[in-house]
């Protein structure tokens, strides 16, 4: 794909067909010179509890042409909303509600947010929530390709939620987790976060407790070896992509001016928790425009996706994650508090 092609469709990355008002973003980028600048301990001992095996075997079958592009109230994502309560259900994940899903309507169309609860081991802290969440739909079919329109959103975000999924899996096998945890897959992003949306209202009208919450958007692929990791949307909103930093013990999450030029912060599923609750809700991603042709493309498939950049990801992820929710205190805040 050209690289006009690429920078075209980027506007669209991250809403995948919402149309929100520009003007409800705020700046992203720092005014500091010092953005990619993180005061970090020694490098901690890896962690390899999640297994390249077992990341390819989930997005191979979340973005298969059976499940025809995961377009929300089609047969494919109710066979991908069944797989996800399968995986909760088989490694101890509760439902947060009475069951699995969250369900809402679109016009005639309806929903299915999955949501899976894990309890925290603390007394106090269990009664505060993290949420890790990606979306798990897809656009279903896109323009024709060597007679292929599937669009199987292999990248977009069957990636992000095998993530959230391994994680879940990982917490519940280690009972790690001194917070409590929601393990969120969400519907309907492509049609403008509807799915995110219509959660964030439920919970926060239930007064649930945020503390933090990330989304998990297109890290099927690695960016260039020069770069850092990963990147944070609205990185200057908090100090989450510092302490995440801190917490893994290396630099795996980064500044990336283009989220600013093209608003990130508000074109993912970060962005309904962050207007419901005003807490700390950021979507990070390894795709930054130069590693990834495919968007919304029928050659988004499990095939171009780099198995074991994933699994190294979410590898190096776990103690990052496991400091955020750990922590004695609540150390990761607005940058306006």
């Amino acid at each position: 794909m050209k690289k006009t092609l690429i920078l075209a469709i980027a506007v669209l990355l991250f809403n995948c067909g919402s149309q929100k008002s520009m003007t409800e973003a705020k700046a992203d980028r720092p005014e500091s010179n010092d953005v990619h600048q993180a005061i970090v301990p020694e490098k901690k001992s890896r962690i390899d509890a999640i297994l390249e095996t077992s990341v390819k075997s989930s997005l191979e079958y979340l973005a298969s042409d059976a499940l025809e592009g995961r377009n929300t109230g089609s047969e494919g994502i109710e066979k991908a909303a069944v797989y996800i309560e399968k995986i909760f259900k088989k490694n101890g994940i509760k439902p947060y509600f009475e069951t699995y899903r969250d369900s809402f309507n679109v016009k005639k169309i309806i929903g299915y947010n999955v949501i899976g609860y894990l309890e925290g081991n603390d007394a106090k802290l269990k009664n505060e929530f993290v949420i890790l969440g990606a979306h798990y739909d897809h656009i279903g079919h896109a323009e024709e390709v060597d007679g292929d329109v599937i669009a199987n959103g292999a990248n977009d975000d069957a990636s992000g939620t095998v993530a959230v999924l391994e994680w879940a899996k990982y917490f519940s096998k280690n009972k790690s987790n001194k917070r409590s945890i929601l393990f969120t897959l969400y519907s309907a992003e492509e049609m403008g976060l509807k799915g995110s949306s219509h959660l964030a209202k439920r919970l926060k009208e239930e007064n649930l407790n945020l503390y933090t919450m990330i989304n998990f958007e297109m890290i099927g692929v690695p960016r260039d070896a020069s770069e850092i990791m990963a990147y944070i949307s609205g990185y200057e909103k908090s100090n989450m992509g510092q302490k995440l930093n801190e917490y893994g013990g290396e630099e795996l999450i980064g500044f990336f001016p283009k989220a600013k030029e093209f608003q990130l912060f508000m074109r993912s599923d970060n962005y309904p928790f962050f207007k419901a609750f005003n807490k700390p809700a950021h979507a990070i991603s390894t795709f930054d425009f130069t590693n990834f042709d495919y968007y919304h493309h029928v050659d988004d498939e499990a095939d171009k996706m780099d198995f074991e950049h994933m699994t190294n990801f979410m590898n190096v992820m776990i103690p990052a994650l496991e400091g955020m929710i750990n922590a004695p205190s609540q150390d990761i805040k607005m940058n306006d508090e």
